[in-house]
């Protein structure tokens, strides 16, 4: 054999190889696409169920500190969040839910307002948790709104009386869902809402979600047996093992049964995104949330409709809403 031949062989030889290797890759790539595509898979069971958090609420800037100093200063609406008219407008609106933030007054009532402080929102000072519920209702809880730096309130004097029990939100929107969001790390803002659940005669904890510290939810969960309990911030361990093993569409242990959060930003690093995705998490009896994204480590729901607008027309799971009073409109697309 003379030397031109001899080095054609390997040659030849490593050119097949590559051939092997790149119709192997297709071929596995093929297999996974089929696996994971979103695109041939039915839409997963269940349905969605959309939170307007807080109610309605006024528009805010971005900043630090109190957000009742920075609303527009030509506020949209005139509701003050965690108010019964907030609440009844969001339900009328087309919320399923309204996620209320809740704590315990100083004689063991529950109310809802978002701040363990008085001093942002009202015209109280101190902590909310040393009042009485006979004092929290004399306070003006649309007292600290301003856009311009203090020269006007426009809310002030619309929230006297305005902080309300959890039997008034009950009664309010008999029908919707409620998060009950706890504020602060006391076990007893779980008691609280449980008495208030008793007397107001809600038997079935179905139709309620608890979310907040873990010492707190877990008390909620032994007053509550059955209750969906789940932290603030519902990372876990689900999504960063299922971005592990996904592809194959195998589901962690991590998953069933978990209660798992994500932003429109990264749903698209998980496998079979979306129906596929969502059609593994039912079957492992998993509960699926989305925000509009993460800010300064807290989860911030849906603020305008350009965002709206990246959920999949269809999202199983629970989507919150932090301004619903704009997105509102585009849910009924």
């Amino acid at each position: 054999m003379d030397e031109g031949a001899e080095e054609e062989a390997p040659r030849r030889r490593i050119g097949k190889g590559w051939r092997i290797g790149l119709i192997s890759a297709a071929v596995v790539s093929v297999l996974l696409s089929m696996v994971n595509a979103s695109w041939i898979a039915a839409q997963p069971p269940g349905r969605l169920v959309v939170v307007a958090r807080h109610g309605i609420v006024q528009q805010v800037a971005p900043g630090s500190g109190c957000d009742a100093k920075r609303i527009q200063a030509d506020p949209q609406n005139d509701y003050i969040e965690n108010t019964l008219p907030a609440i009844y407008k969001a339900a009328k609106l087309g919320a399923d839910a309204i996620e209320i933030d809740v704590q315990a007054t100083a004689d063991g009532q529950a109310v809802a307002f978002r701040d363990a402080d008085l001093g942002c929102r009202t015209n109280g000072t101190g902590p909310l948790a040393d009042r009485s519920l006979a004092e929290l209702k004399r306070l003006d809880v649309g007292y600290g709104y301003t856009g311009d730096g203090g020269h006007s309130f426009p809310l002030r004097g619309h929230g006297i009386g305005g902080m309300p029990t959890v039997e008034e939100v009950l009664r309010e929107v008999p029908k919707s869902q409620i998060v009950f969001r706890f504020v602060g790390q006391d076990p007893g803002a779980a008691d609280a809402v449980a008495a208030a659940l008793k007397r107001a005669g809600a038997a079935s904890a179905q139709r309620f979600a608890f979310e907040g510290d873990g010492a707190v939810t877990a008390r909620a969960a032994q007053l509550l047996p059955g209750a969906w309990t789940f932290p603030e911030h519902p990372a876990g361990p689900c999504v960063a093992d299922y971005v592990r093993t996904g592809w194959t569409s195998f589901v962690p242990a991590s998953c069933h049964g978990a209660t798992l959060a994500l932003t429109v930003g990264e749903r698209w690093k998980l496998w079979g995104w979306p129906y596929r995705f969502l059609d593994r998490m039912a079957a492992a009896d998993a509960k699926v949330l989305m925000y509009g994204e993460e800010k300064d480590g807290a989860l911030v729901g849906i603020t305008d409709v350009a965002q709206y607008d990246k959920v999949p027309a269809g999202f199983r799971g629970y989507l919150f809403v932090e301004d619903f009073y704009t997105v509102g409109a585009a849910l009924r697309r």
